[in-house]
């Protein structure tokens, strides 16, 4: 699919992101939307399910007929196939009239099951009838009635899993996959968050009529490396939050911080490093911070390597073993121009014996590679990344035969 169809798609379709997940999900969209069949969304909490669904709904062949919403986790178990089949007149105290349910109601358009996993395991018979011959009985009537639906359903569980607790039905779950999309955590395409954050901030202060300076480039870094846990859905209130409560002001990394819990402190220079973020994030954090811990250090290790112990400062002096496993030729115009401004720890990520094995030059080469990679080559995103002007990028690409 070229660049031009896709943006158009991805504008139809209001899903915002420019990650390879991202792009996937929308070529999906395009592809089954217009087909009559069943489709199961996966994903955590707050990934944008219902905004999948909506829009496969509005570019498939029933999007002039009703497109109704049901969240089964939110119905008590108890009514949920009232509400669904309806009833008649009589089936039960309160039923006072016959009522249609929400098949009904969706007759000739889309039903949207969200959180279909809560679903109790009775309900789930009469769904998959509905789904194998388009029937269903009305509680405590005695007529089946017909129904045209198309059926999208959404699950933050594991429904294989929940097949293996026999709180999920196995035929039903096949019946459901005809198609599978998965929302990706954010985490999983944290690269999309300053757009995420420009389209949120944008729209919100626009409709409060609240005046909005932006966040500045260190504030969008935090937020980019934050893990997120609740996903889009915590980003876009954690922004709306931090434009009511700094009306009018550039909204920077210590207020970001603040608001988030996090406490503002010096990195650490002790190795290995632990670090709460993805694979990807984390070692281009690492990186950065061994680059620029090497840059202070590059005298003391001409001097170990020349054998000019005199000259080394006191300060590197109890580290001088430590120093000697970096000897490498480097290049004092080598630079990078800052720092991360925190540290966040969980997870180990270098192998601590490798440390010290490589050069200054072989550490910037595949840090800018990796770069360029995840950048998909857009010079000005990898260098904004790296926190080095363009000019210097491209100097090293050239320099590195990148």
């Amino acid at each position: 699919m070229n660049d031009t169809r896709l943006n158009r798609l991805q504008q139809s379709f209001g899903i915002i992101g420019e990650s390879e997940k991202i792009k996937e999900i929308i070529e999906t969209i395009d592809q089954v939307a217009s087909a009559d069949i069943t489709i199961l969304i996966s994903g955590e909490s707050g990934t944008g399910k219902e905004l999948i669904a909506d829009a496969l709904h509005r570019h498939s062949l029933r999007k002039h007929h009703p497109f109704v919403k049901v969240n089964c986790g939110a119905i008590p178990a108890g009514i949920l196939e009232s509400e669904l089949f309806g009833h008649v007149k009589g089936s039960f105290t309160g039923a006072i009239d016959d009522r249609k349910g929400y098949f009904e109601t969706a007759n000739n358009g889309t039903i949207f099951l969200d959180e279909i996993g809560e679903m109790p395991l009775e309900t789930q018979v009469k769904l998959l009838r509905v789904l194998e011959s388009g029937e269903f009985l009305p509680v405590g009537g005695s007529r089946s009635k017909k129904v045209d639906v198309r059926i999208i359903a959404a699950t933050n569980k594991e429904l294989f899993e929940e097949i293996e607790k026999k709180n999920f039905r196995k035929d039903l779950y096949y019946r459901l996959k005809t198609i599978t999309i998965v929302a990706p955590s954010l985490r999983q395409h944290s690269e999309d968050i300053p757009l995420l954050v420009e389209r949120f901030a944008l729209e919100f202060a626009n409709r409060n009529g609240i005046p909005f300076k932006g966040f500045s480039p260190n504030a969008i870094h935090i937020l980019e490396n934050h893990s997120w846990p609740g996903n889009i859905r915590e980003l876009k209130n954690f922004i709306e939050s931090m434009i009511v409560l700094e009306k009018g002001e550039v909204i920077n990394s210590a207020k970001v911080l603040k608001r988030l819990g996090i406490e503002k402190r010096p990195i650490s220079t002790n190795l290995p490093m632990k670090v709460s973020k993805s694979v990807d994030q984390a070692e281009r954090e690492l990186i950065l911070q061994q680059i620029l811990l090497m840059r202070r250090d590059i005298a003391d290790i001409k001097n170990v390597v020349t054998g000019d112990y005199n000259h080394i400062s006191l300060e590197s002096t109890p580290r001088t073993t430590e120093l000697q496993r970096y000897i490498a030729p480097v290049h004092e115009e080598e630079t990078i121009e800052s720092e991360p401004e925190y540290e966040i720890s969980q997870d180990y990520l270098v192998n601590p014996n490798q440390l010290g094995k490589v050069s200054l030059q072989e550490v910037e080469r595949e840090l800018i590679e990796k770069t360029l990679r995840k950048f998909h080559n857009k010079k000005r995103q990898t260098a904004a990344a790296l926190k080095i002007s363009e000019r210097t990028l491209y100097r090293k690409i050239i320099e590195y035969g990148l």
